[in-house]
């Protein structure tokens, strides 16, 4: 992975992590003030199962709701995260909410080195992690690497044909396949949990992973895959015709003919 785009990425991430923080979309006061609060989709709970006393890991956990929602499960967590903005808040939060969880900074593609080699029952990646990843074979295999023997590989995503359409209609906009070392740039200021928000780092580059790719990248890893679920909805207004059907979920409208938004996947690592 090229030097110039990761720092190109961590420099929007630095910028928007406060940003993110403060946001009502996070709602982080709301997070910290009710022990009960979670950030995580019901199906994830049910198809990771009960993580009481297990060890987790979170590469590319942002600011950490989700990773201490785990902790809030009983998980003993680790994140991981490029962003020191990021991470500092993390840590901050964990304090706040007085949850043991450990936050390093660093490259996904170097996670093991920065957990010391450690193995971990559960790795976890969730939504809107990959795009930012120019080797998906690469990542598979770091993964790979952090799951202990029996471990798993859990893993929530935007699905990759949400992805490639435009961002006013299902216009096909962005290729489905492309050179990883030709990614997609784009230059937008602002950020998703706040549109109007003022910025300055708005260059970034990304990729799209079609599920087949990520699907032999973890196979090729040494991961046997336990399920594949898609999804017809999404967490994330993108597009402004999208219908809000309870907290935080958006459909297309009635009469639409249904297509996969995101999608989930757990593999094992053999013992």
């Amino acid at each position: 992975m090229r030097d110039e785009w990761v720092d190109l990425n961590r420099r929007w991430w630095d910028e928007r992590a406060p940003i993110h923080v403060g946001s009502e979309l996070y709602d982080v006061p709301g997070f910290l003030a009710d022990p009960e609060a979670t950030t995580l989709r019901p199906f994830e709970v049910d198809e990771v199962g009960d993580v009481r006393g297990r060890t987790l890991v979170h590469p590319q956990c942002h600011f950490g709701l989700d990773t201490l929602s785990w902790a809030r499960r009983g998980a003993r967590v680790t994140g991981v995260d490029f962003s020191e903005a990021a991470v500092a808040a993390a840590t901050d939060m964990a304090a706040t909410a007085g949850l043991g969880a450990e936050f390093v900074v660093g490259n996904v593609y170097d996670a093991v080195d920065l957990v010391g080699g450690r193995t971990f029952d559960v790795v976890y990646t969730g939504l809107g992690a990959l795009n930012w990843l120019p080797d998906i074979d690469r990542w598979a295999r770091v993964m790979a690497a952090l799951a202990a023997p029996g471990g798993m590989l859990y893993l929530a995503e935007f699905h990759p044909l949400h992805a490639i359409l435009g961002d006013d209609d299902l216009t096909v906009t962005y290729p489905y396949f492309h050179d990883r070392d030709a990614p997609i740039e784009f230059d937008e200021p602002g950020t998703y949990a706040d549109l109007e928000a003022t910025t300055e780092q708005n260059r970034t580059v990304e990729w799209h992973h079609g599920l087949g790719a990520v699907v032999t990248a973890i196979v090729d890893a040494g991961l046997t895959v336990e399920l594949l679920h898609e999804f017809d909805y999404t967490l994330f207004p993108r597009w402004p015709f999208l219908v809000k059907s309870g907290r935080d979920t958006y459909r297309l409208p009635d009469g639409t003919p249904s297509i996969p938004l995101m999608y989930s996947l757990r593999a094992r690592k053999p013992d």
